[in-house]
């Protein structure tokens, strides 16, 4: 998993060859934490097909209101360097994968 920030977000998820998963988060957000294992679970049985990657929304707030992140965890997926789905508040493994499944065809 890849953590973001200022100076790599446009290299790992705008100029990225393949679709990219960004959690927004923060230590202090405790759905955040609960969220942890999920996007942990994803990165790994999703490898080759996304892009996992973290960013801390306190370190990094002008990206997170680049993007209209008013609550966290916020799930965004690019594609293409567009964003092309977003996902908000704590939500099952399952829901992220159909997301991702709609978004990425075989």
């Amino acid at each position: 998993m890849i953590e973001l920030n200022k100076d790599n977000f446009k290299e790992e998820v705008l100029d990225s060859e393949i679709p990219v998963l960004v959690d927004f988060w923060a230590t202090w957000c405790t759905p955040c934490r609960m969220m942890a294992p999920i996007i942990e679970d994803i990165a790994n049985s999703w490898q080759g097909k996304v892009k996992v990657c973290k960013l801390n929304t306190d370190d990094a707030p002008e990206i997170a209101i680049k993007y209209g992140i008013q609550a966290i965890p916020t799930l965004l997926i690019f594609n293409g360097g567009k964003e092309v789905g977003r996902i908000v508040g704590y939500v099952p493994k399952k829901t992220v994968e159909e997301k991702l499944q709609d978004i990425i065809k075989p």
